[in-house]
């Protein structure tokens, strides 16, 4: 009984083990559709969340981007100054070197001034002849100016008696030939007529005296009437001879103040012609004060050639490409070297057109210098009005037809603010550039 018992109470236990048993196998069965619906959620939550993250990225970049353009085609810029000289000569003194700083106005290089300053020396002397030269001048306008003045007050005071002379001559010419001349004249006809007539009436007496129809008393008043009136007829010739002579006499009176009022009148003439000569002599004043005017400005010009000896820097910078050496002889315009402005910088940064839509001078900018790294910021200063290519040395032509459509780059400029201590941009640096347009 026991045993049996035994049996019966082992049986159950038996049932139990074997039971679970059963249970696993059971589990078993099932676990494959349940872990293939697990990956199936897996995969889903994984897909919505990349799903997620990339329309969240997405529009991350898009907000990032749309608001600015960049381009990596840019460049630090500067005004490189090159310095030459403007005037030839052996160079004395270099008192810079290769990547020296320097300052504005500072001594760079100095050539020997020794010839320029003899030219310089020459112009002072033309200067000082040239005023020489100008104080007589003046000086000799008064003197020609009174002198001529009182030539001609005396010339014409010496006409104005030669024409007074000659017409004083000519009245008494006219007066001796209307009056004493015709006078003379009227008075030896009238004497003519008159002897004539006596010695008529002595030929008709002389023969009744012959016969002495007359007495001789008679007679000779008829003799001593006609020796009378030939005498006054002799008389009156005489006289008419004399006043012929007065008037050749007064002709020739008048022919000699006409000639000395002839001379005379040359000379006045003569003494208004030298009162040109004031008029010269003022030129000739005014041509030597244009003289002092020239001389002086050679000698600016010497003087001005003999401060190009002494060559300074125009501009704060760096000194680079050094090339003359002491005692070369150099050659106005030749190169010496080239002073780079650290301090005035910009960025040249090439977008293309396509970029440019929303840029406008004032917008915020950001600078990526390769060689340190880091970004600086800075703001857009100006937009060039050509593309590169149209400034460049040797523009396209398309007048062939052969035409291929290129994105064109145009010049941005961007002034970088102040940078940090121990941060230098060096003009040909490469940088990113980048323009916040919103």
């Amino acid at each position: 009984m026991d045993t049996v018992m035994d049996n019966t109470l082992a049986q159950p236990q038996a049932f139990e083990k074997t039971a679970p048993a059963a249970g696993q196998a059971g589990a078993a069965a099932q676990s494959p559709s349940a872990a293939g619906a697990t990956r199936n959620r897996r995969m889903l939550t994984l897909t919505a969340i990349g799903v997620l993250v990339l329309a969240g990225l997405t529009v991350s970049a898009f907000s990032y981007y749309s608001g600015r353009v960049s381009t990596d085609d840019a460049q630090v810029d500067a005004h490189i100054a090159p310095i030459a000289p403007k005037v030839g000569g052996n160079v004395a003194e270099i008192l810079v070197d290769d990547n020296q700083a320097v300052t504005a106005g500072e001594v760079l290089i100095r050539i020997d001034p020794r010839d320029l300053a003899a030219k310089v020396a020459q112009a002072e002397a033309a200067l000082t002849a040239a005023e020489s030269e100008s104080e007589g001048a003046h000086a000799g306008v008064p003197l020609v100016n009174s002198t001529t003045t009182s030539a001609a007050t005396a010339a014409e005071a010496q006409l104005a008696a030669a024409t007074a002379e000659v017409t004083k001559s000519l009245t008494e010419s006219e007066r001796a030939s209307s009056s004493e001349l015709a006078y003379a004249e009227a008075d030896v006809e009238s004497k003519r007529a008159t002897a004539e007539r006596a010695r008529a009436d002595l030929a008709r007496m002389e023969p009744l005296a012959q016969k002495d129809e007359i007495t001789k008393q008679q007679f000779d008043g008829y003799v001593a009437i006609s020796k009378v009136a030939d005498s006054e007829l002799q008389a009156s010739e005489q006289k008419l001879a004399n006043a012929r002579k007065n008037a050749q006499a007064s002709q020739a009176t008048v022919d000699a103040a006409r000639a000395r009022a002839d001379v005379a009148r040359a000379a006045f003439a003569q003494a208004k012609a030298n009162r040109t000569q004031v008029a010269i002599t003022s030129a000739q004043a005014g041509s030597a004060a244009a003289a002092i005017l020239q001389a002086k400005a050679n000698l600016e010009a010497a003087r001005l050639q003999l401060s190009y000896t002494t060559i300074v820097a125009p501009i704060d910078g760096v000194v680079n490409r050094k090339s003359v050496q002491l005692g070369q002889i150099v050659q106005p315009g030749q190169s010496l070297l080239t002073l780079v402005p650290l301090k005035d910088v910009w960025v040249t940064a090439n977008f293309k057109e396509t970029q440019l839509a929303d840029v406008r001078p004032g917008q915020r900018a950001e600078v990526h210098v390769d060689m340190y790294g880091q970004s600086y910021t800075g703001h857009v200063r100006s937009i060039a009005s050509a593309t590169g290519a149209k400034l460049s040395l040797l523009p396209p032509e398309n007048a062939t037809g052969n035409f291929v459509k290129v994105v064109q780059r145009i010049p941005v400029k961007i002034v970088l603010d102040q940078a940090p201590d121990g941060v230098t941009f060096r003009p040909g640096m490469n940088v990113d550039a980048t323009v916040f347009t919103k």
